[in-house]
């Protein structure tokens, strides 16, 4: 299952999965979906979502830095420190 960067890039340009889920014409639900990695979006979705977001495609798909996660809920990035 591949989780999309899309909650976190949103998140960050201060913008709502509802709102990009109209600028690329798709429902509400799905664009949950593949933000959650519930639903496989196709190429063209991606490509639609990366264009919406203005971001390369490779963008969505970035690892976090090492020793970053991000909070699923919020999408702040939370850092991890070893004791």
């Amino acid at each position: 299952m591949i989780t999309l960067r899309i909650k976190e890039i949103c998140k960050q340009q201060g913008t709502t999965l509802n709102a990009l889920a109209e600028r690329i014409g798709v429902s509400q639900p799905s664009i949950s979906g593949i933000a959650t990695g519930r639903q496989k979006p196709s190429l063209d979705t991606i490509e639609k979502i990366a264009s919406a977001l203005n971001v390369p495609v490779s963008e969505l798909f970035a690892a976090p830095a090492e020793g970053v996660i991000t909070c699923p809920h919020c999408g702040k990035s939370i850092t991890l420190k070893a004791e």
